[in-house]
C-alpha cells in the first residue's frame, strides 16, 4: 500500500469516522477502530488500484519505493474514498476533500501524460538523477535554425 491506515485515520475527524460507521454512537475508542479500519484498508486498496492505473503508462506497478508525492495523493484518494461512502456534501470541508481528491487526478493524468515525474526511474528504480526531488529538468530537441544556415534567406 502507498500509505497507510494510520496516516488516513490521522486526516480524519471523528464526527467524519462517525458519519462513516452510521447512526450507532461507538464510545469505545478501540471499537471505533475496529470498525473503521476495514472501511479505512478498502479504501487505500481504490486508492491504490486508481493510481496505478495511471502510474502504469509509466511505471512499473506497484512502486518498490513509495515517492513522497504518491503516498500524499493515496491518502488524499483513500479520505475521498471513505468520505463518498456517505455522499459528499458541498460544505467546506467536504468540499476540500472532493477538490484534493481532482488535484490528485489532475497530477496523475499528467504523470500519465509524461508531463511531470514522480521522482523516480520508469524501471520503476529511484535515482536516475531525473526525479522531482533533483530539481529542474528540460529536454529539447536539437536547434534546428541558427544564423549560420540561415544566411542567404
Amino acid at each position: 500500500m502507498y500509505c497507510t491506515e494510520a496516516e488516513v485515520l490521522a486526516m480524519l475527524k471523528d464526527d467524519m469516522i462517525d458519519a462513516i460507521l452510521g447512526p450507532e454512537i461507538i464510545e469505545d475508542e478501540e471499537e471505533r477502530r475496529a470498525k473503521i479500519l476495514p472501511y479505512c484498508t478498502a479504501a487505500i486498496e481504490d486508492a491504490d488500484a486508481e493510481i496505478d492505473g495511471y502510474l502504469n503508462k509509466r511505471y512499473p506497478v506497484p512502486l518498490a519505493r513509495t515517492p513522497q508525492v504518491v503516498r500524499k495523493f493515496s491518502k488524499d484518494i483513500a479520505v475521498y474514498n471513505l468520505a463518498s461512502r456517505t455522499g459528499i456534501d458541498e460544505d467546506e470541508r467536504e468540499n476540500t476533500i472532493y477538490i484534493r481528491y481532482k488535484n490528485a487526478i489532475s497530477f496523475l493524468t499528467l504523470v500519465a501524460k509524461g508531463t511531470v515525474s514522480i521522482g523516480v526511474d520508469e524501471d520503476g528504480d529511484g535515482g536516475s538523477g531525473s526525479g522531482a526531488q533533483d530539481g529542474f529538468r528540460l529536454d529539447s530537441n536539437d536547434r534546428i535554425f541558427s544564423r549560420d544556415s540561415m544566411k542567404g534567406w
